[in-house]
């Protein structure tokens, strides 16, 4: 096949440009391809990986709750192999809930400082906080739960992590301060909620 002038110099300047740049240029196909199949790889394994902490997590719900060792070792799977999933913070706190009832306050421990720590939900770490700081509050270790409720990020929280902050700090006998964190509290509680008005009655005990 015959080319005019004008097209055989536009082979010939491809030709020199791809006799040059040509392997560069395949080494870069090449590189994006393989990316783009580790990118598609890491989803598939991703979604694989969520459904199967899923169908975990449902069986554990499913679990009859005085099973508590079978809910422990679900829980304690979920949260060794599917640690990059939200189910495995939540199996945390519900294993933990199971274990407190179980007056196993050392495992419920463990498994809530776990949630706080690893937990892909604020919400989750927020639930976590207060468990714990609720099961310290009960051991009389002000000090520390009132660490763990100071890291409370989630705002949608504010209203429970000040309620408690409140309790936290009558204990240990600081008037003044446990006032300032029951009025924070009603600020962010359902004014039509039982614990606003509970929060009130306390407030109001301390001549607030």
């Amino acid at each position: 096949m015959a080319y005019d002038l004008e097209e055989q110099e536009q082979i010939d300047e491809f030709k020199a440009w791809w006799k040059k740049n040509g392997n560069m240029t395949i080494n870069l196909v090449l590189a994006a391809l393989v990316a783009y199949s580790a990118w598609q790889g890491y989803h598939y394994f991703q979604n694989k990986k969520s459904v199967e902490a899923s169908a975990l997590y449902q069986t554990m719900l499913t679990t009859d709750p005085s099973k508590a060792g079978d809910i422990k070792a679900q829980s304690a799977k979920l949260m060794e192999d599917f640690s990059s999933t939200p189910y495995a913070g939540r199996a945390a706190v519900y294993a933990a809930k199971t274990n407190f009832a179980a007056n196993d306050s050392k495992s419920a421990k463990s498994q809530l400082d776990w949630a706080i720590k690893n937990a892909k939900e604020t919400s989750v770490k927020a639930i976590a906080g207060l468990q714990l700081a609720g099961i310290l509050f009960e051991e009389k270790n002000y000090d520390e739960a009132n660490k763990i409720l100071a890291a409370i990020e989630d705002k949608g929280y504010a209203g429970l992590k000040a309620n408690m902050q409140g309790d936290v700090l009558l204990a240990q006998g600081k008037q003044a301060e446990a006032k300032k964190a029951y009025q924070t509290a009603l600020e962010y509680l359902d004014v039509q909620g039982r614990l606003h008005a509970y929060t009130q009655q306390k407030l109001e005990s301390l001549g607030a």
